[in-house]
């Protein structure tokens, strides 16, 4: 689509329930938790990322093909969504989640691939069951060519050329409990983040 300039990928399942305790905003360590702080902020303050957003929108350089200029359409329906967007419980982290979405960045950053599937077509649910994670509900989100925590967060909220919207569906869907976070290199787009989310976790 024209005016957009990096590929987003969503994938989502079926399940249940939500976690509470309210997360602040704060300079993490790595990249991954910070994504996760970030990601956790938007879920709780959706207004004020909304007016966060609105602020980017006002003062982006035209010159920076910002999120406001690749797709205005898409960042004002984001706008529009965090202000109406009620405030949801935080994820909270899972290092088997974590796990697995780092098993996808490793496999797929070298070789430069984009996408869900890993080599010979290995999926989402066998990648999460070979990492110990049985879920009613499963999901994963994609970032390619973002490095810093809120420009990642902020392309899946934004979701240009999604036409669902599934990456935002996924941040803020309601039955989501826990996530997993890895980023890396990428050949092609030079990083990438995967995000592994899930609901309530059957113990096997």
């Amino acid at each position: 689509m024209p005016g957009v300039r990096l590929k987003l990928l969503s994938l989502s399942a079926l399940g249940l329930l939500l976690l509470a305790a309210a997360p602040q905003r704060a300079s993490a360590g790595s990249l991954d938790a910070a994504v996760l702080q970030e990601m956790n902020f938007a879920r709780s303050h959706p207004s004020e990322y909304a007016r966060e957003l609105s602020r980017q929108g006002e003062t982006e350089d035209p010159e920076s093909a910002g999120f406001a200029y690749e797709d205005p359409d898409a960042f004002d329906e984001a706008i529009d969504f965090l202000r109406r967007q009620p405030p949801l419980p935080p994820l909270k982290p899972d290092e088997r989640l974590a796990a697995a979405a780092m098993a996808h960045t490793a496999g797929q950053g070298p070789r430069g691939d984009v996408g869900h599937g890993g080599p010979g077509g290995d999926s989402l649910g066998e990648r999460l069951h070979r990492h110990g994670v049985w879920a009613g509900l499963a999901a994963e989100d994609i970032s390619y060519g973002y490095r810093s925590p809120r420009d990642i967060v902020r392309q899946l909220i934004v979701d240009s050329g999604i036409p669902n919207r599934g990456h935002r569906q996924n941040i803020f869907g309601r039955a989501y409990q826990v996530a997993g976070v890895a980023c890396g290199r990428h050949r092609v787009y030079g990083s990438m983040c995967t995000v592994d989310f899930a609901g309530a976790l059957v113990k096997r």
